[in-house]
């Protein structure tokens, strides 16, 4: 094995491990993290997020902490990418979009939901 292939890995490896580190909740919760993509020359990474993470309200807080830690705990990263296959940002399944309590949208549908005790 080439030391190239070996740096590789073992960034591989590392952001891998970053993640399971620092976000056990992303699987306790039943979502995944998985690199989508890792450009060694620049150092850019997208992480693809999915199973519940791709409906879950808070996804958008997990995408800023690990694009904010992950810069900082591992030098060859300079930028990351986070996708939850949530739009038409290319990333898998284009699945629905999340809902959030009190939200409104477009459509003509009569379906509001419970009303608030208050």
């Amino acid at each position: 094995m080439s030391t190239d292939t070996q740096e590789a890995d073992d960034l591989d490896e590392r952001v891998m491990n970053f993640l399971r580190r620092n976000f056990p909740q992303i699987q306790m919760h039943g979502g995944s993290a998985a690199i989508q993509n890792l450009d060694r020359e620049s150092g850019e990474v997208t992480i693809q997020l999915g199973g519940a993470c791709s409906g879950c309200g808070i996804s958008p807080m997990t995408i800023q902490a690990i694009k904010s830690r992950m810069v900082k705990e591992i030098p060859e990263i300079t930028q990351v990418h986070a996708e939850t296959g949530m739009g038409g940002d290319g990333g898998m399944g284009g699945g629905m979009s999340p809902s959030f309590p009190g939200e409104t949208t477009d459509d003509e549908s009569s379906d509001e939901g419970p009303q608030a005790p208050f």
